[in-house]
């Protein structure tokens, strides 16, 4: 066993360890869960956020769950526990657990290649970094990309902001939001596409989960919807987590972000304007207790209530870096997940302090993952502690996302705010 893996299987221990002697961790302090308070009350009042929920919970009950400002600033409803708010790519983690939960029940497997399901990436292939002069190049790839990489974000695919110059130009030439379209057939819009890197070798995010999203339909024969809803959305109670808001009483309940945040907009635009597409890398919409259920499963070590959604060595699986040291996989200025940080199949995972000093807070073992409309979610075994935030925006989330984590690490006693 790599001493890596040992590390981080020893904090998980320790978390379940931890949860069965809860009174030996410390309870948050009232003054520290002040000073979010504070902290939410001047981003509002300052006219940098329109609002936001904050919720910290331990031991399965909330210790602090506040709402902050209004859900939208042109109708000046108040931002309350059952706003909605669209959680681009913490969808991610959501998707994911269903492909696990297929691949715990031997219905797909981590070295299937994608082409088994989306005959089109047969003939997927490696694009060549042009030399300033030539056009772009292609390649064979190494070996077929398949679900490992889907699930680890090494497939090669990317998003169309995010790479070389050459990688945004093709994607955006592709033009691969053109009119309407399925899981499926973005799929195949994907799979014409050449591969920025060779498959296995480099963290990428991109639209690898939407392509295992399609491959979840197929394997189930329902729609990616039908499927979350049916085997983990309605069995965690998460009733108000769907792609598309049908009501008038659904969207009256959606957080919008600032008129100046152009980029969100744009985005919620975009969203709107495919309610065809449920897309398994971005596309779902949740509250904060929605999604606190989901949260809380993971810190339960996959199980809920008395129900498991995956079994103890699937759940080991997906919450287990697979992209670190000894795995072949490289990293770059787009490596989201961030200093410390693995990532495991679609979620983020503590593996040691990092390179700042101080260490950022947190603890060796928490699981994490954000988004870019400003959603963040962190799951922490050692202090049997989930904590969230929901908010809409693009402009303020890289500074407000450090800070909501420092100020929740802050409430405890100096030696457990970092690894």
């Amino acid at each position: 066993m790599r001493r890596r893996d040992f590390l981080v299987g020893a904090a998980l221990l320790a978390g379940t360890m931890a949860r069965s002697r809860a009174a030996d961790i410390p309870a948050p302090s009232p003054d520290g869960l002040e000073r979010i308070t504070a902290y939410f009350n001047n981003e509002v009042g300052s006219g940098r956020l329109p609002g936001a929920v904050i919720l910290v919970q331990q031991h399965g009950r909330p210790v602090y769950l506040k709402s902050f400002g209004v859900r939208d600033t042109r109708t000046g409803l108040a931002m309350t526990p059952d706003t909605i708010f669209a959680i681009h790519s913490m969808t991610k983690p959501i998707t994911c657990l269903g492909a696990m939960m297929l691949i715990d029940e031997g219905k797909l497997a981590l070295t299937d290649p994608v082409s088994k399901y989306i005959p089109l990436f047969a003939d997927t292939k490696v694009g060549v970094e042009p030399d300033g002069t030539s056009k772009l190049q292609l390649e064979p790839p190494i070996r077929p990309v398949n679900i490992e990489d889907l699930l680890r974000q090494t497939s090669g695919i990317s998003y169309d902001y995010i790479g070389a110059p050459w990688v945004m130009q093709v994607y955006k030439a592709a033009d691969i939001f053109e009119g309407p379209f399925n899981n499926r057939q973005f799929a195949d819009r994907i799979a014409r596409l050449p591969l920025t890197r060779q498959p296995g070798t480099l963290w990428r995010y991109g639209h690898s989960t939407d392509v295992l999203g399609a491959i979840i339909e197929i394997i189930s024969g329902q729609t990616l919807y039908e499927f979350l809803k049916q085997r983990i959305l309605d069995p965690l109670g998460m009733s108000s987590t769907k792609f598309v808001l049908k009501t008038p009483e659904e969207r009256a309940r959606m957080a919008r972000p600032l008129p100046s945040d152009l980029i969100l907009l744009e985005g919620e635009r975009d969203r709107l304007a495919h309610p065809e597409w449920e897309s398994g890398g971005g596309g779902l919409l949740s509250t904060i207790t929605d999604y606190e259920r989901f949260s809380q499963m993971l810190l339960n070590g996959g199980a809920f209530e008395g129900r498991r959604y995956l079994s103890p060595a699937a759940f080991k699986a997906m919450t287990t870096d697979h992209v670190g040291p000894g795995s072949g996989v490289g990293r770059d200025y787009f490596y989201f997940p961030g200093d410390g940080f693995g990532y495991g199949y679609g979620i983020g995972v503590r593996t040691d302090p990092g390179n700042a000093k101080p260490p950022p807070a947190g603890s060796l073992g928490e699981l994490k993952w954000d988004s870019g409309s400003g959603t963040y979610f962190g799951v922490d075994p050692k202090l049997d502690m989930v904590y969230l935030m929901m908010q809409q925006t693009q402009n303020e989330r890289s500074r407000i996302t450090p800070a909501f984590k420092a100020l929740v690490y802050d409430c405890y006693p100096e030696g457990l705010r970092r690894p």
